[in-house]
């Protein structure tokens, strides 16, 4: 049976060959590599105007400012409930048996108070929010278009057709 060694089954390199092979890959690890420009920046001046009229890009939020701003104040209150009832808690915890029901008694009053805070703050926010006033000043000439489609949707399958015709 012939040996079993790995490097008998491959051609043996002479060492001329050895020495040119290992300048060729030390030549090519030390080669630089081509500069490829990773950005480009088209330094061209824009056009003053064009023929593409402006388009209008409404402001679609997901949640209304006023709602984040409730359930920020809402987290923010809980959490100041959950710390002082803990607070509280821990303080009786050295000078009598505390029970769940005497942590209760205690933190309710005050996360009533705060809950109250928070909805009265939140209706004033609302209310203030019902009187806002919009201006908009332009410079240039402006086209305005007010555009009503009624698309009435009929069944338990609605297909609606997103054409606007001119």
């Amino acid at each position: 049976m012939p040996d079993h060694d790995p490097a008998a089954w491959q051609p043996r390199m002479t060492d001329a060959d050895a020495a040119a092979e290992a300048r060729r890959i030390i030549a090519d690890a030390y080669r630089p590599l081509p500069q490829i420009p990773t950005a480009y920046r088209d330094t061209t001046p824009l056009p003053a105007y064009g023929p593409t009229p402006p388009v209008p890009q409404p402001d679609h939020r997901i949640v209304p400012a006023w709602a984040a701003g409730t359930a920020v104040a809402g987290i923010g209150v809980g959490a100041t409930c959950v710390g002082l009832g803990c607070g509280i808690w821990l303080a009786c915890k050295g000078f009598a048996a505390v029970t769940l029901t005497s942590v209760l008694f205690v933190t309710l009053p005050i996360a009533a108070v705060a809950a109250v805070a928070t909805a009265i703050g939140a209706a004033l926010r609302s209310l203030k929010a019902t009187h806002t006033v919009t201006h908009h000043h332009y410079a240039g000439p402006v086209r305005l278009e007010n555009n009503t489609i009624t698309a009435p949707a009929y069944g338990l399958i609605a297909r609606n057709r997103h054409e606007l015709n001119r």
